[in-house]
């Protein structure tokens, strides 16, 4: 059963612009289902984070949405249209940044978008314009013109991402798009999609496995795992539903690690190293004077003291028993590059 932690998330979105009700997608030949009877709404300009390990089924849900995949049960409505009764007029509507490669390397960045516009019938002159204030967006305008071999793996994405907006969509789905990106590089990109959000008011479905890019990103998250949401919030009311923040000390004597399990404000006692005791306060800031003058009254030395507030990995290890899995996705990244070339050879 989807634990909701928002009130937002509770109740229903007015007037949400995607709207899923029990979908489910079971692959021919298999019996566990690769999307398992998910709901969520996502209103008009948010940006809404799925976010769960390779296979969760981030990337089959996107699928459907966008009408690559029919589902086997359930219903979605993307702008008011049924994913399984009216494609046509969702493609109209949306942009689609996929995990792989789209952009074809014998053509230049700026011969991508036009080629893409045709697809939706947009005339030259304005797929031009449209082409040149995109690529100027994303400081792409010098290569415009150079073939998408030469680009470098950022290049490649940020073209990637304006592939998507030639036909300016009102809903854009962005999977994994900063995957194999170094830290960096991944950051750009996470201005470029705020500037999206923000001068154009448009609602962004974001898939990742990166917590830091889910937190800095998303208005609303669910996590996603064996194709089961398992909680919806925000990242702040996610975090929150820990209760607590984490102080780990550092001791120079064992024995004094005993004396402060016992102390007043202590929620929980978490594993930790020898000669170290890691405990659970409901607000470190405000604790934690109490707590230093207790070490002092009982005549303890502290070698370390480290406060951690609560993060999503946390919460991810908190609902799903286990920590984020995650490949290596810069080596996934060169095997997609790599598979497109031998396509072509």
């Amino acid at each position: 059963m989807t634990e909701v932690v928002s009130e937002k998330a509770d109740m229903q979105v007015k007037d949400p612009i995607i709207s899923v009700r029990s979908l489910t997608k079971v692959y021919k030949g298999e019996t566990k289902p690769a999307v398992d009877a998910i709901s969520f709404d996502i209103a008009e300009g948010e940006v809404y984070g799925l976010l769960g390990p390779n296979g969760a089924g981030k990337t089959t849900t996107i699928n459907m949405l966008t009408t690559r995949l029919s589902s086997t049960e359930g219903q979605a409505f993307v702008a008011g249209h049924d994913i399984n009764k009216h494609s046509m007029n969702i493609r109209k509507i949306i942009g689609v940044v996929p995990q792989d490669m789209t952009a074809d390397e014998d053509l230049s960045g700026l011969e991508n978008l036009i080629l893409v516009s045709q697809f939706y019938d947009i005339p030259k002159k304005i797929a031009m314009e449209r082409a040149e204030k995109l690529l100027e967006m994303v400081d792409l305008t010098e290569a415009a013109r150079k073939q998408v071999r030469e680009y470098s793996g950022g290049m490649r994405k940020r073209l990637e991402l304006i592939i998507g907006l030639i036909n300016e969509p009102k809903v854009l789905f962005l999977d994994e798009p900063t995957l194999g990106l170094d830290v960096q590089t991944r950051a750009v990109m996470w201005d470029y999609i705020k500037t999206l959000r923000k001068d154009f008011n448009m609602t962004i479905i974001l898939t990742s496995h990166y917590l830091e890019e889910i937190d800095a990103l998303a208005d609303m998250v669910s996590i996603v795992d064996h194709g089961k949401i398992i909680i919806t919030g925000s990242p702040a009311e996610l975090k929150a539903s820990l209760k607590g923040d984490i102080v780990t000390l550092g001791f120079q004597k064992d024995q004094d690690a005993e004396q402060l399990r016992s102390y007043q404000g202590v929620l929980e006692v978490l594993p930790s190293l020898p000669g170290t005791l890691k405990i659970r306060l409901e607000n470190a800031d405000s604790e934690l004077p109490a707590l230093m003058n207790y070490v002092f009254e009982k005549g303890i030395t502290l070698k370390t003291l480290s406060v951690q507030k609560p993060s999503l990995d946390e919460v991810f290890l908190r609902y799903t028993g286990r920590c984020l899995r995650e490949e290596a996705p810069a080596d996934r990244f060169k095997t997609m590059i790599n598979m497109r070339r031998m396509r072509r050879t």
